[in-house]
């Protein structure tokens, strides 16, 4: 076993970029393995049910020839986790497209592990009508039969056990589906024989690139390094530096328990953690703990269409206008509304959005609006585009002209900054699958490929 394991995050989304001269300086460190993330679900339920990327092909491939070159002259694995933003099959084959694309322009043919994380429908109903699916949040909608029948592109969060096969197959590559964030970063500790407290821990402080650092960014290199009975993180640009409290801090990110974190067939204990400054720029972390669960459960998510959706934006500077927006907003909804009759009123939704005026904290501000302008965008959410559009279109024109007591020109109300102004928008997703579900004893249901 190796004295310590180095581990270098190149930034906190493949395709978000990074300093060329702080990954130099990563790879000098010699690092054991290349470990990046490349998903996520902060931006709702779209990517997953569109079946498109985060970032652009372009972005990634720029980021990818750099990290596969490294990977390749230095012979250490790169490990891609969550590939393509949402780790489903078009995800994934998304990314493989690109490294192709790259390798046909090298001499190396390497060995590539693709780890699939899809699930069919009849696996999860199988499973639901077992018991073995609940909600992670009430605001979820009920997994029924019906609308997992709508769902597509079923995944499910991996855990370092299907990357470890992959690493113990002398996978040079390795791409996988859907992935527990800190799990590729982990997997590297636990296949180099390091403790599996230390290499969760370090992934959730390594998943989100130098985020950890001061000042802190997502688009920056950062490296972690784990001995027997602790880790250290240190930033690799002279122009971040890591602090306790900064590490400590990111510890927190996206957590709903202070000291505890969990994770597929396992939870992080990390009550007993200590920070301590390493010197130049670096700090020392030990006391983490990892604990088996008794039951092995994996985050799943899926995606189903639930609307349409058809937007504009615009602004306003008329101060009468503003003072009374609710009550005139009110007037021409009802107005409206009342035009499309034929249309059921519960099939469609239209909303208004201040930006200027308590649109980020809503009823919650309690700053007194003092602004002179606002932006406004309003949307209207229906059963199909064409009645989207069509509702909206209505609803621009009547608030354009909509005359409004108090006003002193019959000029339009409404200034837009693009035309055509009305902007459709296509299919609006929602989670339908948001849930945990747990697996049968033995059972490792995520599939290695090997290229």
């Amino acid at each position: 076993m190796s004295k310590e394991i180095r581990i270098l995050s190149p930034c906190g989304m493949l395709g978000y970029g990074f300093p060329l001269e702080s990954f130099k300086n990563g790879m000098k460190m010699k690092p054991h393995a290349i470990v990046v993330d490349a998903g996520s679900t902060d931006a709702g339920p779209h990517k997953l049910g569109a079946g498109v990327g985060i970032v652009s092909k372009r972005a990634a491939k720029k980021d990818l020839k750099i990290l596969i070159a490294a990977a390749l002259e230095t012979h250490i694995p790169l490990i891609i986790g969550s590939a393509g933003g949402a780790g489903a099959k078009p995800h994934v084959e998304w990314m493989l497209d690109i490294i192709d694309e790259i390798l046909s322009n090298r001499k190396e043919k390497p060995k590539v592990g693709v780890i699939w994380a899809d699930f069919d429908n009849a696996y999860i109903n199988q499973a639901l009508s077992e018991g073995r699916i609940g909600k992670m949040s009430p605001n979820v909608p009920d997994l029924t039969p019906h609308s997992l029948a709508e769902t597509h592109s079923i995944v499910a969060q991996m855990g370092h056990e299907p990357i470890l096969e992959a690493l113990q197959q002398k996978c040079e590559l390795i791409v996988c589906g859907r992935a527990f964030d800190p799990s590729p970063f982990a997997a590297v500790g636990i296949f180099n024989g390091m403790d599996a407290g230390l290499s969760y821990h370090l992934g959730k402080i390594l998943e989100c690139g130098a985020l950890c650092a001061e000042p802190g960014t997502t688009k920056d290199c950062i490296l972690g390094t784990i001995k027997e009975s602790s880790f250290t993180v240190q930033a690799l640009n002279p122009n971040r530096k890591c602090s306790t409290t900064s590490v400590a801090a990111h510890t927190f990110y996206e957590k709903d328990h202070p000291y505890i974190l969990h994770g597929p067939g396992f939870l992080l204990d990390l009550s007993q953690c200590e920070f301590k400054d390493a010197g130049e720029g670096s700090v020392e972390v030990s006391g983490s703990k990892y604990v088996l669960t008794k039951d092995y459960h994996v985050k799943l998510e899926g995606a189903r269409v639930k609307a349409y959706r058809t937007f504009v934006l615009a602004g306003i500077r008329d101060p009468i206008l503003i003072k009374n927006i609710e009550q005139i907003e009110a007037a021409v909804k009802e107005e409206v509304i009342g035009h499309y009759k034929d249309i059921p009123e519960h099939s469609f939704q239209i909303n208004f959005y201040h930006y200027g005026k308590n649109a980020v904290l809503g009823e919650n501000e309690s700053e007194p609006f003092s602004g002179h302008e606002i932006g406004l965008v309003f949307e209207v959410v229906a059963d199909t585009q064409e009645a989207a559009s069509s509702i909206c279109a209505t609803l621009r024109s009547t608030f354009l002209h909509y005359g409004y007591e108090g006003r002193k020109s019959t000029a339009g109300n409404l200034a837009f900054p693009f035309a055509p102004s009305d902007i459709e928008f296509g299919p609006v997703y929602e989670f339908s699958i948001y849930h945990l579900m747990k697996l049968k004893k033995s059972e490792m249901p995520f599939q290695l490929e090997v290229l």
